[in-house]
């Protein structure tokens, strides 16, 4: 395969049904500062940064734009991810090519924000839109943004989080294969990692693309359908199709980050205290003690490379579709593929309770 040019995560766009409401939790709770606002074209967005993670919301005013029939047919949730290049018109062209399907050829763009950008389709209805920027260029905002004054608290006060370490996305049934195969024909991405998971009579395969660069990281999860239903088969059927189950973000240091995060109101899955009985018998931790993981809930893994500490919030979804992960990689490169199991089982406590 030819080289692509680098791809990194530029931002992420959700699209909402109330902006206002939506914006609140990522302020006041996860410490985001909005640095960008737009207001044209039959949407409201804000723009909002922490680290290297850029987020972007954005309600429909307008029948008309897209984020109107998204908002119906999935509720909120993550609808692009954009994908920073040095070169648009190579990554469209190659991507349209070998199957991807246009959204918008490449334009440039005058003034402030991006020199060129572009879309195309990627899983489901989620889009990627390419864009290119001045080398050397930080953090950026999308088209047709106006900067706004950074306010609130700073992110290296609310949690620390660092960058999107990657996107878990449910897909149905038999697209496992082909969407690996789409990321990797499209984009350059290569296929890193593969598992597959048993719960009790539950059971998902999963596989992980990446970017070449490394930057873009994918875990793709299929429901097994010769398994009892589960909580895949539960996104896929409230989510009304394929999407972004979880964001997860990178951290430098996952126990203060949690414990932050926890105090400013943000809901966190709870970890059986026996996980933490039987942790080590199973791994030598570094870095933090059991105790710190306990108090936190954080789970931990370790491969080759190192170790890794990980957790995942409540979902506030009203469909339950979308939640978020903090991560704190110690060397460790894979995705704590004990942790998947202890994820997908506490979910499903966590589910039982309420229907209790």
């Amino acid at each position: 395969m030819e080289s692509l040019p680098t791809l990194a995560v530029d931002y992420v766009e959700m699209y909402v049904a109330d902006l206002q409401v939506a914006t609140l939790p990522w302020t006041e709770q996860y410490g985001f500062a909005v640095v960008g606002t737009a207001d044209t074209a039959g949407r409201r967005s804000v723009a909002l940064r922490q680290g290297r993670i850029t987020l972007v919301l954005t309600q429909a005013t307008s029948d008309r734009h897209p984020a109107s029939a998204y908002v119906r047919t999935h509720g909120d949730g993550v609808a692009d991810i954009a994908l920073r290049t040095p070169d648009v018109d190579a990554v469209f062209t190659h991507a349209v090519a070998a199957g991807a399907r246009p959204v918008r050829s490449p334009s440039r763009h005058p003034g402030p924000g991006p020199a060129c950008s572009a879309a195309i389709g990627g899983f489901g209805d989620l889009l990627h839109t390419l864009v290119q920027r001045e080398p050397g260029a930080g953090p950026g905002l999308p088209v047709g943004f106006s900067d706004a004054p950074p306010a609130g608290t700073s992110g290296a006060d609310a949690g620390e989080l660092l960058d999107i370490d990657h996107f878990a996305v449910c897909l149905p049934t038999g697209e496992l294969d082909i969407i690996t195969d789409f990321y990797i024909a499209t984009l350059g991405f290569s296929e890193t990692f593969k598992e597959r998971i048993e719960v009790g009579t539950q059971a998902m395969e999963s596989k992980v693309v990446q970017s070449a660069s490394g930057d873009v990281t994918l875990t793709l999860i299929e429901p097994d359908p010769l398994a009892d239903s589960g909580q895949i088969d539960m996104f896929l059927e409230r989510h009304a199709g394929a999407g972004v189950q979880h964001v997860a973000f990178s951290s430098a240091d996952a126990v203060r980050a949690v414990s932050t995060l926890s105090g400013r109101g943000v809901r966190f899955l709870s970890t059986p205290d026996s996980y933490y009985d039987l942790l080590e018998s199973r791994i030598l931790i570094r870095d933090h003690t059991v105790d710190e993981l306990r108090a936190t809930g954080l789970l931990a893994d370790e491969d080759h490379a190192g170790q890794l500490f990980q957790i995942f919030t409540a979902s506030t979804h009203p469909r339950e579709t979308l939640f978020f992960e903090v991560i704190e990689r110690r060397g460790a490169r894979t995705f704590g593929g004990a942790n998947i199991k202890a994820l997908y089982e506490a979910v499903e406590v966590a589910r039982s309770q309420q229907r209790a």
